[in-house]
């Protein structure tokens, strides 16, 4: 399965307002593949307060979640979680910064 998403901010609209993340998220749950592989994380999002739990949901879901230029997220350990608040809370703030107001 591939999806692109066009034409949608992940720093402006909501996980649950973005098509094709539902439509991911659905197949997932149906069991449809086993790896996420995405460009970069930020792809995934850009709000700090909820980009990390969407990582989380396929995590807990039996997902494993791949960048191909930054690895895997994992949550193995308390650590784990913290890193991946800073990766999508630094993307926030650097939307914030290239944003138009």
């Amino acid at each position: 399965m591939e999806e692109q998403e066009e034409g949608v901010s992940g720093h402006k609209v909501r996980a649950a307002n973005r098509d094709k993340l539902q439509l991911i998220k659905e197949a997932a749950t149906r069991g449809e593949f086993d790896i996420l592989l995405v460009f970069m994380f930020d792809r995934l999002g850009r709000i700090a307060d909820e980009t990390t739990f969407v990582v989380e949901w396929f995590i807990n879901n039996g997902i494993e979640v791949w960048s191909t230029q930054e690895g895997e997220r994992r949550l193995n350990h308390h650590v784990d979680k913290l890193m991946n608040y800073i990766l999508f809370w630094q993307a926030d703030g650097e939307s914030e910064k290239t944003s138009p107001p």
